[in-house]
């Protein structure tokens, strides 16, 4: 079965590309969030395998939407995804409990690998 992942980012156009790149390497989205609110929200709907997450959003940025959700699932797997040059926040999202990072603009492989990583 194709593992369910949730994609947060508060650009359409980022949320577009790494679903691309996740249903072309077999894995299954099941939802999309554009800000943390609707993040947490849709976490608790679909209990997915992993979350892709935005650092860097409207209303709750993405390390207190990760915050949040680990309360609920000391399980989840969070993978932040960060422009270059916040190292600052990835490096609290890290201690926050995330798995891993990666930049923007998205190298597909780097996704994957960062993905495949947090599942294992």
């Amino acid at each position: 079965m194709a593992n369910k992942i949730l994609i947060v980012d508060d650009a359409a156009f980022m949320r577009m590309m790494i679903k691309d790149i996740l249903t072309k390497n077999g894995f299954e989205v099941v939802g999309e969030a554009a800000d943390g609110n609707q993040a947490v929200e849709k976490y608790k709907e679909l209990s997915p395998d992993l979350v892709t997450m935005d650092i860097t959003m409207p209303e709750k940025d993405g390390i207190a939407a990760l915050k949040e959700i680990k309360s609920l699932d000391a399980n989840a797997k969070i993978i932040m995804c960060s422009a270059m040059g916040q190292q600052a926040m990835v490096i609290d999202a890290i201690q926050a409990g995330a798995k891993d990072f990666i930049v923007k603009p998205f190298q597909a492989d780097r996704v994957i690998e960062a993905i495949q990583k947090a599942l294992s």
